[in-house]
């Protein structure tokens, strides 16, 4: 991987791009609620022990071609839905309590209920591909966990594949089935030529494990801060320093979207001290993994929300978060306000930024997970007080309109 440092042509020409984009004013974008789960221990129902206690909510939902694949990490189960909520698939550890639940029930001859011998945990990451293979993320158990040789980097995740009838289970590690667990994952991903994508973390940035459609590895890419572009000449901006914020695959091509968050320390002018840091900007840069080259960046514009005290008004600019790319080439940002979450979509082909808020009460709810799929459906997971909803955001309907004109 080659060390790319963004010239100041190159950032001059990201922000000219920035400002000459057609920006849309924000509108909102309706909710369209598709069924609701009832909290428990039965197959058709979510356990939660404590919905107080965040640290132990895990939960994760994919959409794959209008079904709905929900992990349940506290009952050790992944539950396959359709649009009205009817069960259609659930797999469950054999050791855990929804197996115990199941024992003694009457099974029809093609039954449901698939059992899964791996003793894992699920911390709620999943993924489907087109043929409706479920991949998740697991927790392996302590003994079988591994260090690295400078003690570093813990590798205890695994990521468990199965196909959707049951008839074939197994886990796929670093170098593909069966091999070394990976260090801690942050997301995973299936692309359009149905390939697993592994985003983990590492001491030095991220770690991209990119798997062919047979499961084993095709390309590992190393995303490090080191190797990082400037954001300008180091001279000038000796006190500039930056985050990878995130690390998301494209579902087309052989590419990677890097998003780069570019602060500076703030120094408190009557003490002369540093005293925090000043967010600067966002940038996305496209990542050739073939080649190892970074690609010419995109700017995205933060979130700037006012606040007036005592006859002031002041404007905080927050860096959006990197949700996801469509087949398209859409790229999704989102960021939570008060009232609910606004996201930015960005097309730099057709040189095209639309901003959209949806409402959201943050008051009920508990716990949200969030997924976008490749023909860019944003679907919802919310975890509220009395039941769970799965709603979605017909965004794709917006972008098929854009796409018209």
């Amino acid at each position: 991987m080659r060390k790319i440092f963004l010239s100041a042509a190159m950032f001059v020409s990201a922000l000219v791009f920035t400002s000459c984009i057609k920006s849309e004013t924000v509108q909102s974008i309706s909710e369209t609620e598709l069924f609701s789960l009832p909290y428990g221990n039965f197959e058709e129902q979510l356990s939660v022990t404590d919905l107080n206690d965040v640290g132990d909510v895990r939960f994760g939902i994919a959409m794959q071609d209008g079904f709905f694949y929900i992990v349940n990490g506290e009952s050790k189960k992944i539950l396959e839905l359709n649009s009205y909520g009817d069960l259609l698939t659930l797999f469950y550890n054999e050791d855990s309590h929804t197996a115990r639940l199941l024992e003694n029930s009457n099974r029809p001859d093609k039954s449901i209920h698939h059992e899964i011998s791996y003793p894992f945990d699920y911390p709620g990451m999943v993924a489907v591909d087109s043929n409706k293979n479920v991949y998740t993320v697991c927790s392996i158990p302590w003994d079988r966990q591994e260090k690295s040789d400078d003690g570093t980097t813990l590798y205890s995740h695994t990521i468990l594949r199965f196909a959707r009838d049951g008839s074939s289970v197994d886990y796929i590690g670093q170098q593909g089935p069966g091999g070394t667990p990976f260090p801690y994952i942050k997301n995973i991903y299936t692309t359009s030529k149905d390939e697993l994508v592994v985003v983990a973390a590492s001491s030095e940035g991220m770690l991209v494990y990119w798997f062919a459609n047979d499961g084993f590895l095709k390309y590992m890419i190393p995303v490090t801060i080191k190797d990082a572009p400037s954001v300008a000449d180091k001279e000038e901006h000796s006190d500039i320093f930056l985050t990878i914020q995130n690390v998301v695959p494209d579902p087309v091509s052989y590419k990677l979207y890097v998003q780069i968050d570019y602060y500076s320390t703030y120094v408190d002018e009557d003490s002369k001290v540093q005293s925090g840091i000043n967010y600067i900007q966002s940038m996305l840069y496209p990542l050739n993994i073939e080649t190892g080259t970074y690609e010419d960046p995109v700017s995205v514009p933060p979130y700037e929300e006012s606040v007036v005290s005592d006859y002031s008004k002041l404007t905080y600019r927050i860096p959006y978060d990197f949700l996801g790319v469509t087949k398209s080439g859409w790229k999704f940002f989102i960021v939570k306000t008060e009232d609910g979450f606004n996201i930015e979509m960005i097309q730099s082909e057709s040189q095209r930024i639309l901003r959209r808020h949806f409402n959201a009460v943050h008051s009920n709810i508990i716990y949200d997970s969030m997924c976008l799929s490749q023909d860019g459906i944003l679907t919802a997971l919310y975890l509220e007080k009395e039941t769970a909803r799965v709603v979605w955001y017909r965004t794709d309907n917006l972008i098929d309109a854009i796409l018209k004109n």
